[in-house]
C-alpha cells in the first residue's frame, strides 16, 4: 500500500502518522521524498489497513493498494529515479550512460591493465572482468579466482577505474569487500541465499537476468536485496533464451523501458551475451541506448582469438573504441551525457 501526502505536511506530523501506522496494523512504512510530494510505502499484511480511516486524515493526499509482490523495487513506492553513486564519484542512473568494459575473464596482469587503460581512453567508466568464472563445461576455464580479484585491483590502480566482478557464492564475500561493484550472474540471479547476504552490505550489486526469467521474477530478486537494507541495484538485460539459435540469447529490449515503468532502479544491458556475436555488438548497445538504458556492459579483450572464455563476442580494443564513439553519439540525439 502507499500513501501520498500533502506537500504541507510537516516532518512531526509525518513522525506521528508513521508510528500510529506502525503500532495500528503493526506494518513496516518506508518514507521516500520526492521533488513534489512525500509517499509512504506500507509493507507487511496489508489486507487489515483501513483505507477509509486512512484517506480521512488530514494530511493524506492519496491511498491505493499496491497489486505487484514487489514494494521495494516498485516505482509507485518510490516515484524518482535512484541513482547509484560510487564513492569515486561515478554514477548509474542519472541520465548519463555509465559504460562498463573488460574481458570476460581476467586472465594475466598485462593482459587486464592493458585493456583497463584502452577502454579508459575510449571512455568507459568503469572496468569490468571475471575472476570467477561460471561455464557450461566443467572442463571450461573456470577464472584466475582470488588471483583474478588482485589482479583487477592492480588495474584499478592504474587507471582509476572502478571494478565490476561477479559473485559465485555466499563464502566469497568477504573477498569481494574491496570490489567496487558485485555482479550477481544470471546464473545465480534465484540464489536467494546469495541475494539475502547481498542485501546486508552496503555496495552496489549489478543484478542480471535470468537465462529463462520473466520481467517480474527480474524484480523480485532485486526485492530480494533491497529487504535485507541494499537499496543500491542495478538491473541488467542480458538476453534471454529462446528458440532462435543464431545469437548466443535473445536481447529483450522491450525489458528496458518496461523496467523503467515499474521501477526506479537504473537498468543496464549486456549486448555481448545477448548475441555472443561480436558484430553485433554495436547495433544491439545503440538500441539499447535509444530505449533508455542507463548504461552498458561491454566485452573487450586485447586479442579476442585467443581469449580463454567467449572470444567470439569480445571485441579488440579499436573496435571498442569505434563503438563507444557511436554509443554516445546515439546518446547525445537522445539527449543523454557521458
Amino acid at each position: 500500500m502507499i500513501i501520498v501526502l500533502k506537500p504541507q505536511c510537516t516532518q512531526d506530523q509525518l513522525q506521528e502518522f508513521s508510528s500510529s501506522l506502525q503500532q495500528q496494523y503493526n506494518v513496516k512504512v518506508n518514507a521516500w521524498f520526492g521533488t513534489q510530494s512525500t509517499v509512504l510505502g506500507l509493507i507487511g499484511d496489508t489486507s487489515v489497513v483501513d483505507i477509509d480511516y486512512i484517506s480521512a486524515q488530514d494530511i493524506v493526499e492519496s491511498v491505493k493498494r499496491v497489486q505487484e509482490p514487489y514494494k521495494k523495487a516498485n516505482r509507485k513506492f518510490h516515484p524518482d529515479n535512484t541513482v547509484v553513486t560510487l564513492p569515486t564519484g561515478q554514477k548509474i542512473g542519472d541520465g548519463s550512460i555509465a559504460l562498463m568494459a573488460g574481458p570476460c575473464s581476467v586472465e594475466s596482469e598485462a593482459q587486464i591493465c592493458k585493456v583497463a587503460e584502452s577502454v579508459k581512453a575510449s571512455g568507459a567508466q568503469f572496468l569490468r572482468g571475471g575472476a570467477f568464472k561460471p561455464r557450461t563445461s566443467p572442463y571450461a576455464f573456470q577464472g584466475l579466482k582470488a588471483e583474478g580479484l588482485e589482479l583487477l585491483k592492480e588495474a584499478r590502480k592504474k587507471t582509476g577505474l572502478p571494478i565490476v566482478t561477479e559473485i559465485m557464492r555466499v563464502s566469497h564475500i568477504e573477498l569481494f569487500e574491496d570490489v567496487d561493484i558485485i555482479q550477481v550472474g544470471a546464473r545465480n540471479m534465484q540464489n536467494f541465499e546469495l541475494l539475502k547476504e547481498l542485501g546486508r552490505i552496503n555496495k552496489p550489486i549489478l543484478l542480471k537476468r535470468g537465462l529463462s526469467s520473466t520481467i517480474e521474477e527480474l524484480l523480485m530478486s532485486a526485492e530480494y536485496i533491497m529487504a535485507g537494507g541494499n537499496d543500491q541495484v542495478i538491473l541488467c538485460e542480458r538476453g534471454i533464451r529462446t528458440y532462435e539459435t543464431y545469437t548466443r540469447n535473445t536481447l529483450d529490449i522491450s525489458a528496458v523501458p518496461i523496467l523503467k515503468k515499474l521501477s526506479h532502479l537504473p537498468v543496464i544491458v549486456d549486448p555481448s551475451h545477448a548475441s555472443g556475436i561480436s558484430w553485433l555488438v554495436e547495433p544491439l548497445a545503440m538500441a539499447a541506448v535509444a530505449a533508455g538504458a542507463d548504461g552498458l556492459i561491454i566485452e573487450v579483450h586485447n586479442d579476442p582469438s585467443r581469449a580463454l572464455s567467449d572470444g567470439a563476442q569480445s571485441l579488440t580494443p579499436q573496435q571498442f573504441d569505434s563503438v563507444a564513439k557511436r554509443i554516445f553519439e546515439v546518446g547525445e540525439a537522445f539527449g543523454r551525457t557521458h
